[in-house]
């Protein structure tokens, strides 16, 4: 069972020939692994910049980096238009295991997501964990959703989807190039110029977001991906976000809002999770600002994970 720790100085297993490490940082949790009997204790970062103290010691921890993810793009006020906002894309998803950590501060900073917008929206904010005296490893944050008929998907850890309304592609992910991928594409719209064409989804950690339908439906999310949790269950994070009309991808995704009728907004993200908005749908009839908005793209999250050597 967790212990549900906060900042409590707690000994670590030793790297090899090291002494046992003593750290301070971040919500700590602990757990018995079922399949191999080992002690494993977590520290969890959900905002930052914070710190990861070492006090003494060392060891070798797995480290889970996953940035903010993008806000959906909005949807437009008039009956005329009805091809809704895309999904903004999940923030980079990066999991870096046997890092050997010595005694010293090590920067944590947690990437926030970005707001939803009645227009085209920003991208999140990047997720890094920052080695004493040595490299620091980022991930890239998910970009933002687009409004209708305003153009293309933009790029990032996971790309947005297009614009519906028109004919647009979503954006690349994986903007680092990093190995293995940090996160995808997201979806284009549906294959029309004509008014009906639906928003592309955005990007996930797992997988490239859904192209809109010519009519009726937008693109889904790109699927998340498993990740290290703060106990033995592993947890599935950064899901992109729907594009309006649609339902958002799998595991902590956004949702886009419905295209039709008007009023329905569209969903975020699950907090620190790094998935991204949903897009608003287009709406018949006026609607106030709040109703036109894409979902906000949630936080990421950083966890660092070691064996305590405990049995």
């Amino acid at each position: 069972m967790p212990l549900g720790v906060h900042k409590t100085a707690l000994m670590g297993a030793a790297g090899s020939g090291a002494a046992a490490m003593t750290a301070f940082g971040g919500i700590i949790t602990q757990y018995v692994d079922s399949g191999d009997s080992k002690t494993y204790r977590c520290h969890t970062f959900r905002g930052g910049p914070a710190k990861f103290y070492v006090a003494s010691g060392s060891a070798d921890v797995d480290i889970l980096c996953i940035a903010g993810g993008g806000g959906g793009g909005g949807g437009h006020p008039t009956a005329s238009y009805y091809g809704g906002g895309s999904g903004g894309g999940a923030g980079g998803m990066r999991t870096h295991s046997a890092q050997t950590l010595t005694a010293g501060t090590h920067t944590v900073t947690v990437g926030t997501g970005s707001a939803g917008s009645d227009s085209d929206t920003g991208s999140g904010n990047d997720s890094s964990f920052a080695i004493s005296g040595g490299s620091t490893l980022t991930s890239d944050a998910g970009a933002g959703g687009k409004y209708i008929n305003n153009g293309n998907g933009a790029s990032g850890g996971s790309g947005s989807g297009g614009g519906g309304h028109g004919t647009t592609t979503g954006g690349a992910g994986n903007v680092s190039g990093v190995s293995p991928v940090e996160g995808y594409a997201g979806g284009d719209s549906g294959a029309d110029a004509s008014v009906p064409a639906e928003a592309g989804g955005g990007g996930g950690a797992g997988g490239v977001g859904g192209n809109g339908a010519v009519s009726g439906v937008g693109g889904g999310g790109g699927i998340g991906r498993a990740g290290m949790g703060i106990g033995e269950t592993d947890r599935t994070y950064a899901g992109g976000g729907g594009g309006g009309g649609s339902s958002g991808g799998a595991g902590g995704s956004g949702i886009g809002g419905s295209t039709r009728p008007a009023g329905d907004k569209a969903q975020g993200g699950v907090p620190n999770t790094g998935s991204g908005g949903g897009g608003n749908g287009g709406h018949s009839g006026t609607a106030s600002d709040e109703n036109r908005k894409g979902g906000d793209g949630s936080a990421g999250i950083v966890i660092i994970r070691y064996d305590t050597g405990l049995t």
